[in-house]
């Protein structure tokens, strides 16, 4: 495909002067029956694609979301079954996305050097029994028109005005003599490249659970916090009836609160207000229905306004969720509905944040924060088959890595990021998701796409480390309990350093699966001389203590390996006692509850991990369940604190930690599997499966009332198992599924 472009307009979509999404066309003579065709497209930011009237595409955000300047994706589809004797038609509708993000104006992409109109490049071959082939390429041959898309935005919505539409304007007899040209468009700096993610699509429908009246109109109730779209159903309007959605995750009383959903700001005014609003113009008739095309929300409630109370019935409004289309690959459940509900939001939870890749939110960021995919990448990898996606989106990391090889904190960016929002525990998302997808998938080729990104990184680390040999820069336990997010007490060179010495023994382990013996050994040679440093700097040797004295610090110094065998056990004391003191609850932020709980199964106190997490006292993740939330949040904080976005899926790995200490499922990697449950005295069953590439490993087990206990496993005979079990279980291993 050449990287050709047009456009319907020179003008943009601003806040203050609104430009309608283009329709543009082209219709083409096939003289014999088609035998063969295809259109390869490359629509920036978002496109739409109708062949003969018929849409194709394969989902919402298509071709992707990224930097165009990186690259410009595009899509390829077969068009063989829909070509036709004659007359053919093909037909686009473009959004603005990320080539016109107008409202990420708090991460500077309003102001991103590619900033313009919408803009697409396509190439469209046919061929027929005779032997004629056509040709379509993007030229000013197209036609274009402003579609009823008046105003659209990936964060504030979108505007429809259906007294717009053009009756039939993907039709190969529609007439467009009417229409203007389309103009040539200049190409953005970024390379063409075919989308391979997951496409982004629905994947349920859900119906409202309960209907309010708010001061201003009508609350849908969901039921579930989650991400998405609502098809608007409705009769008896008339002609320009202005109906607005406002979505939120929260109320208060009967109104929404939208103020975990929004950034406020003076520079734009509107933003409180118009941020997750969505506005449709009605026709008028009998009954019309809608939904939007180029953005998406994150919420639970939807205030209608503009709407009679006639109008205002359970089919006015339906919740498509979305999200990328990935396989399951795990699952988990257990005799204590608790655990159970905790595991549903931690999928809820991802799912609503992963749109080609993990976002930190759905509602007022979007972004792909690294430090979020590096604290759930390890789980995530266990529950869905999300490793296609990882890899796309680590090749946009490898083009945001700059000339001394630093990365942003978000990515895509235009240039916000790299001064702040990054540091050590955002950027180990570049290691640790090769280091997952090879351990659990044993793809070897996502660690040569990325050896130069990590040889790279470990060289601009170097030039980090303080005088004493520590590294501290960017952010640290992100999220901690009760505090804010910028004060941690986890001292930043603890956090740092430790996750550069993971890395580079991370790194080290990459390189050697793909024969770069140099490259590893210079990776083992940071790891042994970090772990060094953190050793004689930052470590109380005979207290084994690390500086700070934080749950967080002696999870992940034991969890990484600072300690010496011989200091271990007094070091996990060490943990405990912090822990006691907390009322036997955890004090960390991101970072210590990833690994705090898997640190306590290590040590034989898995009761106590599930306690923390279980109970119904503030903090934990159960007290989380009382207070009405359906997904994980961004702040463990009391009821009547802000916990800011009530939508996030960085606390998530107790998941993991559900299915290797509570099932006894312990992927270990793709051809070693353990067999191993923590038999926990509140839990009297347990099942969970995880999808290796060879087939599923799965257990089940159950307790009977004289104390016995039932096991049942299999695991593809091409993998190693290991079955760890006390004297009174019963093991049997069978063939099929669970």
């Amino acid at each position: 495909m050449e990287k050709r472009f047009i456009k319907a307009t020179e003008d943009f979509c601003t806040l203050e002067k609104h430009v309608a999404a283009p329709y543009l066309r082209r219709s083409f003579d096939l003289a014999a029956q088609p035998v063969g065709g295809k259109i390869e497209i490359c629509g920036l930011g978002f496109y739409r694609l109708f062949i003969n009237g018929v849409e194709i595409t394969k989902g919402l955000l298509a071709p992707y979301v990224s930097n165009p300047d990186h690259y410009c994706y595009y899509d390829r589809y077969d068009l063989t079954d829909l070509l036709t004797v004659g007359k053919n038609t093909v037909g686009v509708i473009l959004g603005n996305g990320f080539m016109n993000a107008l409202g990420g104006y708090v991460w500077d992409f309003e102001k991103a050097p590619w900033r313009g109109a919408p803009r697409v490049a396509l190439e469209l071959t046919a061929e027929t029994v005779d032997g004629e082939a056509v040709k379509i390429t993007a030229d000013e041959n197209f036609k274009v028109a402003p579609s009823p898309i008046c105003f659209d935005d990936r964060h504030y919505g979108e505007h429809y005005d259906a007294t717009k539409e053009i009756e039939g304007w993907n039709l190969p007899a529609f007439d467009d003599s009417k229409w203007t040209n389309a103009l040539p468009a200049d190409a953005p700096l970024g390379e063409l490249r075919l989308c391979e993610a997951d496409p982004v699509g629905v994947t349920e429908v859900r119906r409202p659970t309960k209907i309010v009246r708010s001061d201003k109109g009508f609350v849908y109730d969901f039921g579930e916090n989650s991400a998405g779209l609502c098809i608007l159903k409705i009769c008896n309007a008339k002609a320009g009836q202005k109906v607005t959605l406002r979505y939120a995750e929260q109320m208060r009383g009967n109104n929404l609160y939208v103020d975990g959903t929004v950034f406020p700001t003076s520079r734009f005014p509107d933003y409180y207000e118009d941020n997750q609003k969505d506005i449709y113009i009605c026709r008028g008739g009998v009954c019309e229905s809608w939904i939007p095309s180029f953005t998406y929300h994150g919420f639970r409630y939807v205030e209608v306004t503009g709407v009679s109370e006639e109008q205002a019935t359970e089919e006015l409004l339906t919740y498509q969720i979305i999200h990328s289309k990935m396989a399951m690959h795990g699952d988990f459940k257990c005799s204590d509905e608790t655990v159970n509900t905790l595991f549903r939001m931690v999928r809820n939870s991802d799912l609503s944040n992963f749109h080609y890749y993990p976002t930190d939110c759905p509602h007022r960021e979007k972004n792909g924060w690294t430090g979020d995919a590096a604290a759930s990448c390890f789980h995530m990898m266990m529950l869905y088959d999300c490793a296609p996606s990882f890899g796309e989106w680590m090749a946009n990391i490898r083009k945001s890595q700059n000339s001394i090889g630093k990365i942003p904190g978000i990515i895509p960016t235009a240039s916000w990021g790299y001064k702040w929002g990054n540091g050590p525990a955002w950027d180990c998302a570049m290691f640790y998701i090769p280091y997952e997808c090879w351990r659990l998938r044993g793809d070897t080729q996502i660690i040569k796409d990325n050896a130069d990104l990590l040889l790279r990184y470990l060289k601009y680390i170097l030039t980090r480390r303080q005088k004493n040999g520590t590294v501290a820069y960017g952010l640290g336990d992100w999220s901690s309990v009760g505090r804010s997010h910028s004060k941690p007490e986890t001292p930043l060179a603890v956090t740092d350093s430790l996750i550069v010495m993971d890395m580079a023994k991370k790194g080290a382990e990459m390189f050697r699966a793909i024969g770069y013996s140099e490259a590893a050994a210079l990776a083992e040679l940071i790891y042994r001389d970090m772990r060094k440093t953190v050793r004689r700097e930052l470590l109380d040797a005979d207290a084994c203590v690390l500086q700070g004295r934080t749950q967080t610090g002696q999870a992940m110094g034991l969890y990484m390996g600072v300690f010496e065998p011989d200091e271990e056990q007094k070091a996990f004391d060490v943990l405990v006692e912090l822990i006691h003191e907390k009322g036997d609850s955890f004090d960390c932020g991101m970072l210590g509850l990833l690994y705090v709980f898997h640190v306590l199964s290590q040590y034989g106190r898995g009761e106590l991990a599930l306690h923390m997490i279980a109970k119904r006292e503030f903090p934990s993740y159960a007290y989380l369940i009382d207070r009405g939330e359906t997904t994980l949040i961004e702040r463990f904080m009391p009821e009547d604190d802000p916990c800011d976005s009530h939508n996030h899926h960085f606390f998530g790995d107790i998941a993991r930690w559900f299915i290797r200490e509570i099932a006894g499922l312990r992927v270990e990697d793709h051809h070693t599997v353990i067999i191993r449950p923590d038999f926990m005295k509140s839990i009297t069953s347990a099942e969970a499966y995880y999808q290796l590439p060879s087939g599923r490993a799965s257990v089940k087990w159950e307790t009977a009332s004289d104390g016995s206990i039932q096991l049942e496993y299999c695991c593809p005979e091409d993998v190693d198992v290991q079955v760890l079990l006390p004297e009174n279980v019963t093991r049997r291993r069978i063939g099929g599924i669970l």
